[in-house]
């Protein structure tokens, strides 16, 4: 069984899951600015036992990248790259992703006074600079447009890195790395996840090895075993090896569904799939007791009850999506899909006009069950937006 199909393949329930799981997270961190809510929809605070529905979204998209990363490289190896070139391909993608992940985390602690700028100004000026070195510009646009786009990306970047400050008083900050915010938690996830996909070399067993190495750094870290204080400044940002471990996890639910798909049996790898979702889902649960679920902490249960969920919801949507040829029930949300990382970065210009101009809704919008389909309208409004820009040439592709 090898890790990827022989010729690259573009599975359309992949790309649904991933739009799904984008508008979840649009979703759900729009949540902050509603009131009398159910608490199950939200993060559960890190000493408790238990998880919202914003706990499972971003597994989710850590399983996602790693769905994708076999036939991302599956498709390099086919126009020729060799395993350096793939290596060096990965590291840029990965390092992209953090510097975003960085710029956004000091944002969110700025303080506007001592740097000059508020968040909101900080946000736009950050996004739209991710935007012009990374976004994929059409064949035609002229190469100095880019390179000067480029630079200008680079240099205001650069400056914002000098002038920002944090805290206040004796405790003031410069530009730091206070946590890696979420894209860089998934750019650290990713380069380790499909550095190891790239070594798997189409053998699924090592991918298997891979798996159980990191879940097991994860219950060696929560057990007490890994106190070493480098050990835990290099499994850090890899959440304890949990991350890690859903993305792998996610590399070996593709590498089982092409098996499958590429000898048409269908109830068979549904069933395959359903079953290690279920194994997933009864070792989470018996591993409970001993450290909780948390996203927060990172917990083995955690990483193997949402890699169950996610795998459950790939198959469902795979039966829907491709084996009953619904995939066009799915397009009013395809960008988020196919644009994830300017969907996501969206909000940040959004909540930036809102504060500006001092823009609000009533409360009655912001309230229960109408403030959730207010949220949910924003997470579709958000989304079309995506699929407008991407088709105006503005498509962030790393």
């Amino acid at each position: 069984m090898s890790t990827a199909p022989a010729t690259p393949l573009r599975i359309s329930s992949i790309d649904i899951l991933r739009a799904l799981t984008m508008v979840l997270m649009i979703f759900v961190n729009d949540l902050w600015s509603l009131k009398d809510i159910p608490g199950w929809l939200e993060h559960t605070a890190a000493a408790e036992d238990g998880m919202g529905l914003a706990d499972i979204v971003f597994p989710a998209f850590l399983f996602i990248v790693g769905m994708s990363a076999p036939l991302a490289i599956a498709a390099r190896r086919k126009k020729g790259d060799n395993n350096q070139q793939i290596f060096l391909h990965i590291l840029e993608r990965g390092a992209a992703l953090l510097v975003m992940g960085l710029f956004l985390v000091n944002g969110e602690s700025l303080n506007a006074e001592a740097t000059g700028i508020n968040r909101g100004i900080w946000n736009v000026l950050s996004c739209l600079s991710f935007i012009a070195l990374w976004n994929a510009w059409p064949k035609d646009t002229n190469p100095w447009v880019k390179r000067i786009l480029k630079t200008a990306g680079i240099g205001v970047l650069l400056v914002l890195a000098f002038i920002c400050r944090s805290g206040s008083g004796d405790h003031m900050q410069r530009f730091a790395t206070h946590w890696w915010g979420i894209l860089g938690l998934i750019g650290w996830a990713y380069m380790a996840g499909a550095i190891l996909v790239m070594l798997a070399e189409k053998k699924i067993v090592v991918l298997w090895i891979f798996w159980a190495i990191f879940t097991g750094i994860c219950i060696a870290s929560h057990a007490g075993l890994l106190e070493n204080e480098i050990i835990q400044t290099l499994i850090g940002p890899l959440g304890s090896g949990g991350h890690v471990a859903l993305v792998v996890g996610g590399a070996i639910t593709t590498t089982i569904f092409f098996h499958y798909y590429q000898l048409n049996q269908h109830a068979k790898m549904m069933s395959f799939l359903l079953a290690i979702a279920a194994a997933m889902l009864a070792l989470g649960f018996a591993l409970r007791p001993y450290w909780g679920i948390s996203k927060i902490r990172v917990t083995p249960s955690w990483v193997l009850i949402c890699s169950g969920i996610t795998i459950v919801t790939f198959v469902v949507v795979n039966w829907i999506a491709d084996q009953k040829g619904k995939a066009g029930w799915f397009d009013f949300i395809k960008p988020a899909g196919t644009n994830t990382l300017l969907c996501y970065l969206i909000p940040y210009f959004v909540y930036a006009i809102a504060v500006a101009t001092g823009w609000s809704l009533p409360d009655v919008l912001l309230t229960g069950a109408v403030g959730l389909l207010k949220s949910l309208a924003f997470a579709l409004l958000i989304v079309s937006i995506g699929g407008l820009l991407g088709r105006l040439g503005v498509k962030l592709k790393l």
